[in-house]
């Protein structure tokens, strides 16, 4: 079976090409079962365990996708990874595998393209600023993202705990756009005041593992749009409540929203917001059941915790990129 690698799945999922696969799977969804977690613990032992087996299926009329991802603590100590991912894309007709690849590079190159086209349907059209609040793994994918979907943008801001991480990001990226886009690269600036940096974008796009809010809504101005892809269980958030009970709320899959995502779960329980303030999933945005921005005055927000969808989206571009279809 064929395999498909980080650097090739990066090399073949263009933006604009991805975009437009993800766009497509949240219009005509696949089937999306809920994932299965295995904890996995040791034939005849009694009992929990913190090593866990993730399973996530999805399927259309043409192919069967499961995303595998293990989480095991320990893995480090043994020359591996805390998180590891494969994703496995079979025939939906033969059931016969067709292509393994990379899922982390799967992961974070779908999870910043729907993002970016998130953005296109939320934000406003004239934005111009880009603010980036995090500076772990997902951190770069979010602004080449949004900077290749958005021809608009002209300034990249970015902002992080740990001032080196920070400038490290800022390097990262400015010298992959010196070569393409150098406008944009000479913008790429990183700030000390996050207050600041959220008064002067219009898109804030915040990749972080907070589990305090470190997002502000008083600091939010009329028609920012705010994306938030870090936070993703019920204990973790990057925004405080003031900041969700100000925006227009849509997330990328109701269910999940609701079980992992602590930036709604906690002001639902707290009685900030009721449950009414999820105005709408990706899909009915992008369907046109919901219209998403209606003003150039208003506050929205997109929270992702990933879907399924998403994986087969991408894996099957990447199918077909190949040539193997």
């Amino acid at each position: 079976m064929p395999q498909c690698t980080a650097d090739q799945i990066h090399a073949l999922l263009d933006w604009e090409l991805l975009a437009t696969a993800l766009s497509d799977a949240f219009r005509a969804p696949p089937a999306v079962p809920t994932r299965h977690a295995h904890p996995l613990v040791a034939p005849g032992a009694t009992g929990s365990t913190s090593d866990i087996l993730l399973l996530m299926p999805a399927w259309n009329t043409e192919h069967i996708g499961i995303k595998l991802v293990t989480v095991l603590p320990d893995a480090p100590r043994h020359g591996g990874h805390t998180v590891d991912a494969s994703y496995l894309l079979l025939d939906r007709l033969t059931g016969a595998p067709r292509l393994l690849l990379d899922g982390e590079a799967l992961t974070v190159r779908r999870t910043a393209a729907t993002s970016a086209v998130a953005a296109r349907a939320l934000a406003p059209a004239e934005a111009d600023t880009l603010l980036v609040v995090g500076t772990g793994r997902l951190a770069a994918w979010m602004a080449r993202a949004h900077v290749a979907l958005r021809p608009s943008l002209r300034r990249v801001l970015i902002w992080g705990r740990r001032p080196d991480r920070a400038d490290a990001l800022a390097e990262t990226v400015r010298s992959e756009w010196q070569r393409e886009t150098p406008d944009i690269a000479r913008t790429v600036q990183v700030i000390d005041s996050l207050e600041q940096g959220c008064r002067a974008a219009q898109i804030i796009s915040c990749a972080t593992t907070a589990t305090e809010p470190v997002v502000q809504g008083a600091w939010l101005q009329p028609g920012t749009h705010v994306d938030l892809v870090g936070a993703f269980t019920p204990a973790m958030r990057e925004v405080d409540d003031e900041a969700v009970r100000r925006s227009v709320l849509v997330v990328d899959d109701y269910d999940a929203a609701l079980r992992e995502a602590g930036d709604v779960l906690q002001p639902l329980a707290n009685g900030t917001i009721g449950r009414d303030h999820l105005q709408a999933d990706l899909r009915e945005v992008l369907q046109g059941v919901h219209p998403g921005r209606q003003h150039a005055e208003q506050i929205t927000m997109f929270k992702s915790v990933g879907h399924a969808l998403e994986d087969l989206a991408a894996a099957a571009l990447v199918f077909t990129r190949r040539g193997m279809s």
